[in-house]
């Protein structure tokens, strides 16, 4: 078992938890999509995996060892790279050296060349673009470089938070299939995606997460046809376009 989360309870500050007993356990080379209600945990949970929370309760193992509670950049040298939620890109900065800050934590420098090499050939964009500023790409350009800089490293467990939120139909399809080509190449991934129905589509398994907690597991394809979920979380989005208004709303039901 690559990583393996225990009855963990996690939240902010004094406030209530948020996630209240998560058990997931996801293995070497699996790509698992979290979906859920806003509101429901998942970009907690990846918080919590990747060190930017503290778990109040329960553990998470990550390679047969307990990882609860350690620091952000020790995880990422252990191989847990997340890319969150939003644009992180350095603006000001040019493409190329938003990538090489992926490489700040790798002291071989053999290393860092495999990692800068393998970033460039599964994003092209990085060399084309690599003297142009970060923030003058659109978003699905940016998402690309933020995916690019977490894969320096070549990390065991990639963490997404909704890469395609905001993304235009094309620029979210293409960023699906990069995760694709990487879980094939042999990075396990760990994936939240607010297009339910895209999520799942692309992802071997599935999870639904709800008020805290698992609700539901399976393949991907399983839960994509099951009444109940379609019924709850696929909803609308299921039968219009999500380009109208209507379509957007439904994205935001998932």
């Amino acid at each position: 078992m690559l990583l393996h989360c225990e009855h963990v309870v996690a939240g902010y500050g004094s406030g209530g938890d948020i996630l209240r007993g998560v058990d997931l356990a996801v293995e070497q080379g699996d790509f698992v999509c979290l979906i859920g209600p806003n509101g429901a945990g998942k970009s907690t949970l990846l918080r919590t995996i990747s060190g930017l929370i503290k778990p109040r309760r329960g553990r998470i193992v990550f390679r047969e060892e307990d990882i609860s509670g350690r620091r952000p950049d020790l995880l990422f040298r252990d191989g847990i790279a997340h890319v969150p939620q939003g644009r992180s890109t350095f603006p000001q900065m040019t493409v190329w050296e938003n990538v090489l800050m992926g490489a700040y934590a790798l002291r071989d420098q053999l290393l860092v060349r495999r990692g800068l090499a393998q970033a460039a050939e599964l994003f092209p964009i990085v060399v084309e673009q690599r003297h142009k500023a970060a923030g003058l790409l659109s978003g699905g350009e940016q998402k690309q470089v933020e995916i690019a800089r977490a894969m320096v490293i070549q990390p065991t467990l990639l963490l997404l938070d909704e890469p395609t939120l905001g993304l235009e139909p094309r620029a979210a399809r293409l960023v699906v299939e990069k995760m694709r080509v990487l879980n094939e190449l042999g990075t396990t991934i760990l994936l939240v995606e607010q297009n339910a129905r895209m999520g799942l589509s692309a992802a071997k398994r599935g999870c639904i997460l709800e008020l805290g907690t698992i609700k539901l597991e399976g393949r991907g394809d399983q839960l994509l046809n099951d009444p109940q979920v379609k019924q709850l979380y696929l909803g609308r989005a299921a039968g219009v376009d999500e380009n109208t208004p209507d379509g957007a709303g439904a994205r935001e039901m998932l």
